[in-house]
């Protein structure tokens, strides 16, 4: 993107989606059968400190190149996804200032390919992958939601549709820790099935629509520039 850093984020995945064109339509659902992460919604611990192993692999660094710019410019930027004098433009400018390769537009298309391999690795029961995504408290719901769906012997087929809209709708700067809410209106189709291959949930032929609210963060002062998933929660 001109006149702007782009931010770097790390979601591990395998090597070729670096190469994917980023779009506007990604992802996979779960459908009804999600984690309970509700009560993590006001999760403020460190990224760094609480996702995974706390290590990257350099092949599956997702890395948005850019040149620098100056603080207006970026301003602008920010301008363009936040109206001017709102709590979330103020959110964003402090989280520039904290971190001067922050930008918005690159976050929204980074956030839209994590939404994808979150939901993604869900429903396929990747904890590998989840753990370098999650915050360990999401990780932790996650994971037990994955044993409940394990022991039963339900499965999971999700397909995605497309993402209708992500917007920002909530930022600041705790400390030296941002964060970052997204509301993301997606089209799922979702089913999950028993141990004799019936549906117990959703429809396989249903296109239904999701709308979550996930929080992102990152440590504006770590060496690691990735953000994880810190809660996550429903909109009725």
């Amino acid at each position: 993107m001109e006149g702007s850093n782009l931010v770097t984020l790390l979601f591990v995945v395998a090597a070729v989606f670096v190469f994917l064109q980023l779009r506007s339509v990604l992802g996979k659902r779960t459908g009804h059968e999600r984690p309970p992460m509700d009560r993590y919604s006001r999760t403020s611990e460190s990224p760094a400190d609480k996702g995974g192993d706390g290590t990257a692999d350099p092949d599956n660094v997702i890395t948005l190149p850019g040149r620098s710019e100056s603080k207006a410019e970026a301003y602008r930027e920010i301008d363009k996804v936040a109206e001017p004098g709102t709590d979330v433009n103020k959110g964003l400018r402090a989280i520039r200032d904290a971190s001067p390769e922050f930008d918005p537009k690159a976050f929204l298309a980074g956030a839209k390919m994590a939404y994808e391999m979150i939901v993604m690795s869900f429903a396929d029961g990747d904890r590998k992958t989840l753990k370098n995504l999650l915050s360990k408290e999401v990780y932790d719901g996650f994971s037990a939601a994955l044993d409940e769906r394990e022991t039963k012997g339900d499965t999971v087929r999700s397909s995605f549709v497309g993402i209708d809209d992500a917007q920002i709708v909530a930022a600041d700067l705790r400390e030296r820790e941002a964060h970052i809410t997204l509301r993301i209106v997606s089209q799922m189709i979702s089913a999950t099935t028993n141990k004799a291959g019936e549906v117990i949930d959703g429809d396989p032929e249903a296109v239904v629509e999701v709308k979550d609210i996930w929080t992102f963060a990152r440590d504006t002062q770590s060496r690691d520039p990735n953000w994880r998933l810190v809660a996550t929660e429903s909109e009725e």
